[in-house]
């Protein structure tokens, strides 16, 4: 398939600018431009400043990072089928939240934040030291193997949430929700932007590294050094957006292969198209969360587990065709 053209990358981000404006006017409070210049202007303004903005600019921000940090882990593993999700790294992760709100209730959220960054890189390195063990025959086993990861953690995890009383924090981490999004609580993923930054300038660096150790040294790169780059900003993405949103299941896995059909393997080409596509698929999966049975909401974790799910199927069902 031809790439497209980067001269289409401003009208897609055009789209998600309209996917954005309509987040603000969705919801129960009525933020519409009626209220906003004509009945209660004081009680829309403040909705639309503490509410709608914050969570759209969230939305946004948590939608790209979590897809670039799937561009990044399936480059790093080199394997299509791998996302923080499919890792251990999420789940990792949220163990970190877990005790910290066990051990240190009193932290403040940078410091759960980092913790949880922690584990993550963690559960990823256990993950990486399980496949050097593990005959890879198929491509599949690469998810296989973190799914079942990431099973374990979360069963270790709920055990002692339960024990201790916090599974409902737990729950709370484990669904992607960005219904409690208010102004001050989401300025942590802009942290997870910059990290965003940090990937698309060391963009090439990473696509040397996903061609193997014996490539990477022999064009001048320290493969164990780019390597420790990116599982560091995947795992301080992945702990960021936990902290703030919950987790947004299968997004690292879709959009990247969503993109490379059209636009290659280049992660440098490639980075941009996935940023947006990210923002987008999120953007409009909690408009639909809010709309679907309106008044109440879906949270956006059980859309993106639908829709994932569905998607991730079909990727795997086209490569089988592909390689039959």
């Amino acid at each position: 398939m031809k790439p497209l053209p980067i001269a289409t990358l401003p009208i897609a981000a055009f789209g998600i600018g309209l996917l954005a404006v309509w987040s603000l006017f969705v919801g129960v409070s009525d933020v519409s431009l009626a209220a906003l210049f004509g009945g209660a202007p004081d009680q829309a303004t403040q909705v639309l400043l503490v509410s709608r903005l914050p969570r759209t600019l969230a939305l946004i921000l948590a939608g790209a990072a979590m897809a670039v940090s799937g561009l990044l882990l399936q480059m790093l593993v080199r394997n299509r089928f791998v996302e923080p999700s499919t890792a251990g790294t999420a789940e990792s992760a949220i163990f970190g939240m877990m005790m910290v709100s066990l051990l240190a209730p009193e932290m403040p959220v940078f410091g759960r934040m980092a913790v949880a960054s922690l584990c993550a890189l963690a559960g990823t390195g256990l993950f990486l030291a399980i496949l050097r063990q593990v005959p890879l025959r198929s491509p599949l086993v690469v998810p296989l193997v973190g799914i079942m990861l990431g099973g374990v953690i979360t069963a270790m995890t709920e055990f002692v949430a339960y024990r201790q009383d916090l599974i409902q924090s737990v729950r709370g981490w484990e669904t992607g929700d960005f219904s409690a999004i208010l102004l001050g609580r989401y300025e942590l993923l802009w942290l997870s932007a910059a990290l965003t930054g940090v990937a698309y300038l060391a963009a090439d660096r990473f696509t040397v590294a996903g061609m193997g150790r014996d490539v990477a040294t022999n064009l001048g790169i320290d493969h164990r050094k780019v390597m420790a780059l990116g599982l560091v900003i995947v795992s301080m993405t992945t702990a960021a957006v936990i902290a703030t949103c919950g987790m947004i299941p299968f997004l690292g896995l879709i959009v990247p292969n969503v993109v490379s059909l059209v636009r290659g393997d280049n992660m440098r080409g490639s980075l941009p198209w996935v940023a947006l596509m990210g923002a987008g698929l999120v953007l409009a999966c909690d408009i639909a969360g809010r709309l679907v049975i309106h008044p109440y909401e879906v949270p956006i974790g059980t859309m993106m587990g639908v829709i994932g799910s569905a998607l991730f199927l079909y990727l795997l069902l086209r490569r089988n065709g592909h390689a039959g």
